[in-house]
């Protein structure tokens, strides 16, 4: 997995194109959604094992799950905002489903469940150059931790922020209306 430090990196650099998602309340949903799928590492501690439909990088990991989740967190939020609700759950969907994406690019584990329940198969892409993350707090802060951050910086958020620089040039660096 990438780390949850990251995994934010995909959804602001999407909403450098969308003036409208530039709501505070809208990006701070983002980039909790697009580091909720690795609660289910819970199951870890619980004895869920890691290759199951519910473990680790499992249904969490998900388009399907993705798009429920940003559909549940943002039909509500979009009412309580004024916001166009299908922009708002498209948004929030994009970056939960992100984060499977994201981590089909690490070098460890057993695959991601990208089109779980159409089949519990496990993916990854060709090319996986983001430094797999260590499970727990203790663990991430050794030199395995830095090497993840290293390999962060450069094969996702120097990515992420040419990429969103694009995108504010391009939209005229256009704010949203005031939260």
């Amino acid at each position: 997995m990438a780390s949850c430090f990251s995994h934010p990196a995909v959804p602001l650099a999407i909403a450098c194109w969308a003036p409208s998602m530039r709501r505070a309340p809208i990006l701070v949903a983002a980039a909790l959604l697009s580091a909720a799928p690795d609660l289910d590492a819970i199951g870890f501690f619980l004895g869920v094992p890691y290759a199951a439909p519910h473990g680790h990088r499992g249904l969490t990991h998900s388009l399907l799950f993705g798009a429920l989740l940003g559909a549940l967190v943002g039909l509500p939020l979009a009412r309580r905002l004024r916001a166009p609700p299908r922009k708002v759950a498209a948004f929030l969907a994009a970056a939960a489903a992100s984060h499977g994406l994201v981590d089909m690019t690490t070098d460890g584990g057993e695959g991601i469940a990208l089109f779980w329940p159409f089949t519990d198969a496990r993916v990854f892409f060709p090319f996986r150059p983001i430094a797999v993350a260590p499970l727990g707090v203790r663990a991430f802060f050794t030199r395995w931790g830095v090497e993840v951050l290293a390999s962060e910086a450069l094969w996702l958020w120097t990515p992420a922020l040419l990429i969103g620089a694009l995108g504010l040039l391009a939209t005229g660096r256009r704010d949203a209306p005031a939260s």
